[in-house]
C-alpha cells in the first residue's frame, strides 16, 4: 500500500507548474481586458491540475503495466516500482479526469457548451498519451500535443471562460507558456533516452537523438523571450516577463553541457521554476 508521500511524489509535482501557468497568463490577459472574474479563474486551474495529475497517474499506470518504467532513472514511478497496485493508480487517474470533467461542466454552464467538446478531447488526449494500444506519446507526437493542450487550448480557454471573447494576446501568450510546457517534457524525455529506447517507447528525444534533443530543449527555454518582444509593442509592461531570462541560464547550461541521467533530474525543478516566474511576470505585465 503506497503513503501519502508516495501518492504526492507519483502525481510528480515538478510538473505541476505547466497546468496551472497557463490559467496565470490566460488570467493576466483577460485582466487587461478589465474582464476578470477570479472564481472562473481558479476553477480554470482547478480542472487544468487535475487533469495535470489525472496525466501523470494515467502515464505511470499505462507504462507500468506495459513494463517501460522497470528501469526508469527519475522520480517514483507507482505501479514501474510496484508500491501501488496498477488498479489502484488507474483509479486515481479516472477520479482525477471525472472531477476536472465535473468543473469542466460548472464553466461551460455559464459560458458556451462547446467547451464540453474542449474538455472531452483534453481527457481523451489525457489518456491516449501512453494508454490504449497505440499510444501517441509513443510515436513522437508527446511536445505537439503539450503545446497545443498546455498552451494553446490551456491559455486561450482560461481567456475565454473570462471574457468570453477570444483575443490576438491570448494567442500570441499561449506560444511561449507552450514553448516552456514542452520544455520540461524535452529535458524529462531527454533524460530517457536509454531507457526509451531500449523498451520502444519512441519519443521525440529518441527520434532525435541526444545532440538535438539539447538543441530543442535550448530553444524551448529561449524562444519565450523573443515573444515578450511581439507583446510588448502593444503592451509595454510585458518587458517584465525579461526578468525571468536569468532563470533559463543554469537549466540550459546543464543540458548544452552534457547532463545525463540523474544529473538532469534538477533540470526539472529548474524548468519548473522557470515556468513560474516567466508566466507570473507575464500575466502581471499582460494585466498592466
Amino acid at each position: 500500500m503506497a503513503t501519502l508521500n508516495q501518492w504526492v511524489a507519483g502525481s510528480r509535482p515538478r510538473t505541476l507548474p505547466a497546468s496551472l501557468v497557463p490559467v496565470v497568463v490566460g488570467t493576466g490577459v483577460a485582466a487587461g481586458m478589465d474582464h476578470a472574474v477570479w472564481w472562473r479563474a481558479l476553477l480554470a486551474a482547478f480542472v487544468a491540475l487535475v487533469l495535470q495529475i489525472g496525466v501523470n497517474y494515467s502515464n505511470d499506470y499505462s507504462d507500468g503495466i506495459r513494463g517501460t518504467d522497470e528501469d526508469r532513472v527519475g522520480p517514483l514511478r507507482l505501479v514501474g516500482s510496484k508500491v501501488a497496485p496498477p488498479k489502484q493508480v488507474l483509479a486515481a487517474a479516472l477520479g482525477c479526469f471525472l472531477a476536472a470533467a465535473v468543473a469542466g461542466l460548472v464553466l461551460a454552464a455559464v459560458t458556451t457548451w462547446w467547451l464540453l467538446l474542449v474538455g472531452a478531447v483534453a481527457i481523451l488526449a489525457a489518456w491516449f498519451y501512453t494508454g490504449g494500444k497505440t499510444p501517441y506519446g509513443y510515436r513522437a507526437l508527446g511536445e505537439v500535443s503539450v503545446f497545443v493542450f498546455f498552451g494553446l487550448v490551456a491559455v486561450v480557454g482560461t481567456v475565454y471562460v473570462q471574457a468570453e471573447k477570444l483575443p490576438w494576446e491570448g494567442w500570441a501568450a499561449a506560444v511561449p507558456v507552450g514553448l516552456l510546457a514542452c520544455a520540461l517534457l524535452v529535458a524529462n524525455n531527454l533524460r530517457d533516452i536509454p531507457t526509451d529506447r531500449e523498451s520502444g517507447k519512441r519519443t521525440l528525444a529518441v527520434v532525435l537523438g541526444d545532440r538535438r534533443t539539447r538543441i530543442l530543449y535550448a530553444a524551448c527555454a529561449a524562444l519565450p523571450f523573443m515573444f515578450v518582444l511581439v507583446l510588448a509593442a502593444p503592451h509595454p509592461w510585458a518587458l517584465i516577463a525579461l526578468l525571468a531570462a536569468p532563470l533559463s541560464i543554469p537549466p540550459t547550461q546543464k543540458v548544452l553541457g552534457g547532463a545525463s541521467g540523474p544529473a538532469l533530474i534538477p533540470v526539472l525543478g529548474e524548468t519548473g521554476r522557470l515556468q513560474i516566474a516567466y508566466g507570473v511576470l507575464l500575466a502581471i505585465g499582460l494585466a498592466l
